[in-house]
């Protein structure tokens, strides 16, 4: 099958690759020279595992190519993915100039049968505003041309986007027209063999899917941050109430883990959009999760309240280790990272800081700059060079097992501020370090 994908972000690449893997003709475009010289060169402008990897494979093989001509990509494939950017505008909403701009260039060349396929996430009535461009495009033409708008949300980690695709959870389609919906099964059909995951429903109900799947994370994640905020102030331990109630079949142990907040490129921006779709469309207040954006963006400063509490509101003077920039392991994603407010926080108080991360320093280097107050270490032991106390902000593995005692020795004062909950606090204690944990005594 000949598949374009309009878009070469975590969603674009990954689904394309992804795509090509199995068998499939795939073109991904993108109108940033920069990434298409560098997918060409055979690198990837993402940090993605076992992604590079496959794409050199496909590559090799002829089934994926890029380009950053619009023309060759309409003409080239029956399906259409869209897979661009939907940044939040300034109230919120997601901001879909790219999405319609990418439909518009489909309506301005098709010359035969397209599915135009939906794979970025976007507010419910979405497809409608793309069959729209597509139909004015069309009629500026003069020109009657089938076609059809699917949506079909992704549901890809990032850090294992590429074991979501292959081996998906559930694969929803939204589709009213059965040629579309015949061509998606046929596509999905190899990432389903040994059962049933494909999920039609109608349109509007498959965008909200998307949508509501994030914002029942994020929920979960604010109200387990809530909750670890008040066992730290009852005296109770918030990793004893985690195991009590995830292991009620009802409640589950996924995402339920306190920390310093959440961040990326969804949770935050999806959370924002689905508060505004509700309030711009349905005349709604989503109260539930406006309280979750509110209980979130407080979490981003947990860690600063208990490093002011332990070494006073003025840090002037004062330097800090940082382990984890990365709003996640596994991925050099600095969008509405914790750390980047810890940061800023300590910066604000007059300390500066010595950081470390496997893979997005070069990322947070574009972001703040040639900042003075901000030093990057070769590895973590080195980040603890002339500072005063430890902050974990990222889980990554590295950081899981360390040996205390150099980290002692390291340190101007023997404490850790544990943003992830990472080490289990008498352990820490008998070596002889002050441990400052999320929710638990």
């Amino acid at each position: 099958m000949k598949i374009t994908v309009v878009g070469t972000g975590y969603v674009g690449l990954v689904s394309g690759t992804c795509l090509a893997e199995v068998g499939n003709d795939v073109l991904c475009l993108d109108v940033d020279p920069e990434k298409i010289r560098i997918l060409e060169e055979g690198g990837i402008p993402i940090f993605e595992p076992g992604l590079q990897e496959m794409v050199r494979r496909n590559v090799a093989a002829g089934r994926l190519h890029f380009t950053t001509d619009v023309d060759k990509a309409v003409d080239f494939g029956t399906i259409q993915f869209i897979a661009v950017g939907t940044p939040p505008d300034e109230d919120g909403s997601a901001d879909l100039q790219y999405v319609l701009a990418a439909a518009r260039n489909i309506g301005k060349r098709m010359t035969d049968y397209k599915v135009i396929v939906d794979k970025s996430t976007v507010p419910v009535g979405t497809a409608d505003k793309v069959n729209a461009a597509v139909a004015d495009e069309l009629k500026k033409r003069g020109v009657e041309i089938p076609y059809a708008v699917v949506s079909n949300p992704e549901f890809l980690k990032e850090g294992a986007a590429v074991e979501d695709f292959m081996r998906p959870d559930r694969i929803v389609v939204g589709a009213e027209d059965d040629r579309a919906i015949h061509l998606m099964r046929a596509l999905y059909a190899p990432f389903q063999r040994n059962h049933e995951r494909l999920i039609v429903m109608d349109v509007k109900s498959a965008e909200l899917t998307k949508y509501a799947a994030n914002a029942m994370l994020a929920t979960r994640i604010s109200f387990m941050n809530e909750l670890a905020n008040l066992a730290e102030k009852l005296g109770a331990d918030i990793e004893a109430v985690r195991q009590g109630i995830g292991s009620d079949p009802r409640i589950g142990y996924h995402f339920l883990y306190p920390g310093c907040g959440y961040g990326g490129s969804c949770f935050p921006k999806d959370v924002k959009a689905l508060i505004q779709t509700a309030k711009d469309d349905a005349g709604m207040t989503l109260q539930v999760l406006t309280a979750v954006e509110a209980a979130n963006d407080h979490q981003k400063h947990v860690l600063t309240t208990k490093i002011k509490a332990r070494f006073g509101g003025d840090l002037k003077g004062r330097r800090f280790a940082v382990w984890g920039l990365a709003f996640k392991p596994n991925t050099d994603d600095m969008r509405e990272a914790p750390s980047r407010e810890l940061i800023a926080d300590l910066f604000a108080a007059g300390a500066s800081v010595r950081a470390y991360d496997p893979v997005a320093m070069h990322e947070t280097q574009r972001i703040f700059g040639d900042e003075p107050r901000l030093a990057y270490a070769e590895n973590p032991m080195d980040a603890l060079q002339d500072v005063d106390a430890l902050v974990i902000v990222t889980e990554w593995k590295e950081f899981r097992s360390p040996d205390f005692e150099a980290i002692k020795a390291r340190l101007k004062t023997p404490v850790i501020f544990d943003g992830r909950n990472l080490y289990d606090p008498k352990l820490v204690r008998d070596s002889g370090l002050e441990y400052n944990p999320i929710g638990r005594p």
